[in-house]
């Protein structure tokens, strides 16, 4: 059992702190922030909402609800119906999140979505619809139909932490699930996590930070979609810090994957880090190669 407790991020919503993960679930700069402008703004949901009747969002690591909240009340005047799917390993952290009063930052009608979807896993009315999938999301995720979502909202916690989400095969999972003109969103612009995403058919480039220095990942089959990588970023592509991280049969451990990954990486003749980093900042640490949830 995880324990929680809250914490206060910069722009006045809460978020939990994890202690089996020692992290997080939002920025401390902002969790309702983070919702908005990393997620449902970069999606241009809006935009798509007048030019479809219906949007699909797979939200991956559902977590308190932060951001489909967001989605909800950014579409819930328009006339298009709005369909999610979560993917959620523990359901005790959405209703944590509506018994400690985290939510209340978000307009009453969407709260009461909100506790819908955190008791019973599902909530529907003539303009949404959402559903609620607990377990572990490697295997929850073939619950989602191939190339249905407009919008797929990547939030786990930080590589290091939780690199079970992060390999080459699951995200290979979840680009089958998106249409050719949606994009992914996620925080992340760990090398690492970019790669598997090249790796898997994608075309990544950078999002705005969010009160930090490192920007987060957009990422879709359609190149037109996304901004283009600096120099540097795609040459970070190319370093170690990009080597990926590997779980062949969907079923192994953080700790398993994380040294398959050390292993891989002290075997690889590619440049390090440290070379990356001179070569482009005088030396100094810059975003992209760890980037912790907070």
């Amino acid at each position: 059992m995880d324990y929680l407790t809250c914490r206060t991020t910069a722009d006045g919503s809460l978020t939990f702190f994890s202690e089996a993960f020692q992290e997080c679930f939002h920025s401390r700069h902002g969790a309702k922030q983070e919702a908005i402008y990393q997620y449902v703004i970069p999606a241009r949901l809006l935009e798509k909402a007048q030019q479809q009747t219906t949007i699909h969002i797979l939200d991956v690591c559902y977590g308190l609800g932060y951001n489909s909240a967001a989605a909800l009340e950014m579409l819930r005047d328009t006339p298009a119906h709005l369909v999610i799917h979560g993917l959620e390993i523990n359901p005790q952290v959405p209703l944590a999140a509506i018994a400690s009063g985290i939510m209340a930052v978000w307009s009453g009608e969407t709260q009461n979505i909100l506790q819908e979807i955190a008791r019973n896993h599902s909530y529907s009315d003539e303009h949404r619809s959402v559903f609620l999938h607990i377990g572990d999301a490697r295997q929850t995720i073939r619950n989602i139909p191939l190339q249905w979502a407009d919008a797929i909202f990547f939030d786990p916690f930080s590589p290091p932490k939780c690199p079970q989400l992060w390999t080459v095969e699951f995200i290979q999972l979840v680009a089958e699930r998106l249409r050719p003109d949606g994009v992914l969103l996620t925080y992340s612009c760990a090398a690492a996590v970019r790669k598997a995403m090249v790796l898997a058919g994608l075309t990544v480039g950078s999002t705005p930070p969010l009160g930090r220095v490192a920007p987060g990942t957009i990422a879709s089959f359609n190149s037109q979609l996304v901004p283009p990588l600096t120099l540097a970023e795609q040459e970070q592509l190319q370093t170690k810090a990009a080597v990926p991280y590997r779980d062949p049969y969907l079923c192994d451990n953080s700790y398993t994957i994380r040294q398959r990954r050390e292993q891989e990486q002290a075997e690889s003749n590619l440049e390090s880090s440290s070379q990356w980093r001179r070569r482009h900042n005088g030396g100094k640490r810059v975003g992209g190669v760890t980037d912790p949830k907070c």
